[in-house]
């Protein structure tokens, strides 16, 4: 095992959305909020909120599918 991956220490760029950031995102959406606007306030690109909530919504259906 490497060294650095035993200490909890992982290489590449941190997530530009965190779990506080998708919760905020996720009600704003259930509020009928655009996507345009929500990462506008979040300070994100449209483009990284897009994903990253489809990222959600997939790993959410694969979940509740099971």
């Amino acid at each position: 095992m490497n060294t650095a991956a035993a200490n909890g220490k992982h290489g590449g760029r941190p997530p530009a959305v965190d779990g506080d950031m998708l919760a905020v995102a996720l009600r704003r959406r259930d509020a009928k909020e655009s996507v345009t606007v929500i990462a506008r306030r979040l300070g994100v690109g449209r483009s990284t909120l897009y994903r990253t909530l489809a990222a959600y919504d997939e790993a959410a259906a694969t979940t509740s599918h099971q």
